[in-house]
């Protein structure tokens, strides 16, 4: 029996609750993950969990054994990744996970510039937009705009996103003028999910909250660009989105005076991942080659 294997399949039991979760975390069919742990029970003498239809949960034996084992386990694999990162250099594969606006308008340079100066690297790029855990996935690294929380995984800040308020002049023409965030409600706005639709403001005054109602609602900012430009409602967009629009006269920036609440694009990273030097230098290029108009 593979000690260590067995070990963490039967944490990653734990963590998920379910044979079939942990089966997908690991990359392997639920039923193995059965095997594992009925073979870990075998060794041990023992019974690990009580299993139902939905969820297992951990007897008195399972509850003594993941006191210790996760902490081994978590050891072990922190031990994995630094020796990885002594050995491994700057060759090697890493897997990526990234917004698709974002890599098409400013990070795929990036990665690209990356692989140029590091021949022995090669990487996959997954197209994400919804936030999600890279230790799921067995990514090095995910980038995302949406605050998150994950187990084992560290976020590091990289850029601000800088909203800005903008709408067409074909819409605002059409509307009385707009002169404070309250007044927000009773207009057509255009809301990207994942900020919803309660809009933060700053103002000399401190921060305004107001609840808008969409319009649109997407998960995309391109699509909430092309509404937009096309005098659909306002829009709250990040500038690396909105310039250009605004710039040739799209678009126009509303309430100049009340700066939308600003969020970070962050880097998650699995601790374990973190020691590896593709990994380490990767957040290294991003944090020093990444364009600040975000």
């Amino acid at each position: 029996m593979d000690v260590v294997t067995h070990m963490q399949t039967f944490v990653a039991v734990v963590r998920c609750g379910n044979f079939s979760e942990a089966a997908r975390q690991l990359g392997v069919v639920p039923s193995v993950v059965a095997k594992r742990v009925s073979q870990l029970e075998a060794e041990l003498k023992s019974k690990l969990f009580d299993r139902t239809t939905r969820r297992v949960a951990l007897t008195e034996a399972g509850e003594k054994l993941h006191a210790k084992a996760s902490s081994v386990v978590a050891q072990f694999e922190e031990l994995l990744g630094s020796v990885e990162g002594d050995e491994a250099a700057l060759g090697g594969h890493l897997k990526i996970m990234a917004p698709t606006s974002l890599t098409m308008m400013q990070l795929g340079a990036v990665f690209s510039e990356f692989l140029r100066l590091h021949p022995g690297i090669t990487m996959q790029i997954a197209l994400e937009d919804r936030s999600a855990n890279p230790a799921e996935g067995g990514f090095d690294l995910s980038i995302s705009g949406r605050a998150a929380s994950y187990e084992g995984v560290v976020d590091i800040p990289l850029r601000p996103v800088k909203p800005l308020l903008c709408a067409a002049p074909s819409y605002l023409r059409a509307q009385p003028a707009i002169e404070h965030p309250r007044e927000l409600p009773d207009c057509a706005c255009l809301v990207f999910s994942a900020t919803g639709t309660t809009w933060a403001f700053q103002s000399n005054r401190g921060t305004l909250s107001v609840d808008v109602h969409a319009r649109l609602l997407a998960d995309d900012n391109q699509t909430l660009l092309q509404a937009a430009v096309a005098g659909l409602g306002l829009a709250l967009l990040p500038t690396y989105i909105a310039l250009d629009a605004i710039a040739a006269g799209q678009l126009e920036v509303v309430l100049p005076d009340f700066a939308p609440q600003e969020n970070w694009f962050k880097a998650y990273v699995p601790r374990r991942r973190m020691k590896v030097s593709r990994v380490a230098a990767l957040l290294k290029h991003l944090q020093e080659a990444w364009p600040l108009d975000a």
